[in-house]
């Protein structure tokens, strides 16, 4: 008798063959993004950096450098599955009064991506840590989304001194009642069999990772108008970052939990905390907005309609107002 793994893996190998012959979507990508890219670089000015990290180079652009030290230069981080290009409904809001930094973590975006590289939230620290000693900033307020809020939170706690103050949007840090991982990070990240096949088949047939981060993506964004466009600008993007995607999802968990030992020290934290969320989003909800509220003393809490997990391209105007006063 055929056992069930193996006529899992008979029909996978039939789709996948299939698929195979299809081409992927991310050739017209191509076009699409340089194009965004010439058109955005006359929208904005900034300066493009390139910042050394045991060898592999972190990409960074920097806004406004003549705030810089004027006041506390923000310094936006993206989550997973995307990149620096999150921020680009929201920086020019705050450029013309503020120092802004964007970059993108080892492994994702236009940063290196080696394979042999321990992708965790202590390299992305290490990253982070990298970009502020490069620009030499002395007090800066880290503007979180999504998986930033770990390394972002864990570096302020140990920095409270230099952290003016901190933003975060629809981020998670430790496990809370509501929180709720998004289907693809619940794929990915929950072990067994299921995972395996999931990452084999998305790493081995491009089709297949992209029509999943589309569809993902999809649900992250919730002004219609805006999905197609980001998801071909981001999807573009994301064929490259599989191996971190693959290796941060297998530690999510254990990440999660981790980080109950500091509970306390969140709610001893003195700088004042921004919390703007996206309530339309399912995952990272407004639930979870209310206990980083009630962790933090010193938090106002922000929830923005007919915005969703993506609120900084959802409602850019309306985080901007927010943060335009931190710090």
């Amino acid at each position: 008798m055929i056992s069930v793994h193996s006529r899992i893996m008979y029909r996978l190998f039939v789709i996948t063959s299939i698929l195979s012959l299809q081409g992927c979507s991310s050739v017209g990508h191509s076009a699409f993004f340089k194009e965004y890219e010439r058109g955005y670089r006359e929208k904005i000015a900034f300066k493009t950096h390139y910042v050394q990290q045991n060898g592999w180079k972190i990409h960074v652009r920097e806004y406004g450098e003549e705030h810089k030290n004027v006041a506390p230069s923000l310094v936006m981080m993206h989550g997973f599955p995307d990149s620096m290009h999150l921020y680009d409904r929201l920086v020019p809001l705050l450029a013309n009064d503020r120092h802004i930094i964007t970059f993108d973590f080892i492994g994702w975006g236009d940063s290196d991506k080696p394979e042999q590289y321990h992708y965790d939230v202590a390299s992305q620290r290490q990253n982070l840590e990298a970009v502020i000693s490069y620009f030499k900033l002395k007090r800066i307020v880290p503007v979180l989304h999504d998986a930033s809020g770990q390394p972002g939170i864990d570096w302020a706690l140990d920095n409270p001194e230099k952290t003016a103050g901190l933003v975060l949007l629809n981020t998670y840090y430790s496990p809370m009642p509501t929180l709720k991982a998004p289907e693809a990070i619940a794929r990915f990240s929950t072990p067994g069999f299921y995972r395996d096949v999931s990452v084999w088949a998305t790493r081995n047939f491009d089709y297949l990772w992209i029509r999943g981060y589309n569809k993902q993506m999809a649900k992250f964004i919730r002004t219609k108008a805006l999905r197609e466009p980001f998801q071909k600008l981001l999807g573009y993007q994301s064929l490259q970052i599989r191996p971190a995607f693959y290796a941060l999802n297998r530690t999510l968990s254990e990440e999660l939990e981790k980080r109950r030992a500091n509970i306390k020290r969140l709610k001893a934290f003195q700088p004042t905390v921004t919390i703007i969320f996206g309530n339309d989003d399912p995952y990272l909800n407004s639930g979870v907005a209310k206990e980083f509220h009630r962790l933090f003393p010193h938090s106002e809490l922000h929830l923005i309609e007919n915005a969703g997990h993506f609120v900084q391209i959802d409602a850019p105007e309306r985080v901007a107002f927010f943060i335009s006063s931190a710090g």
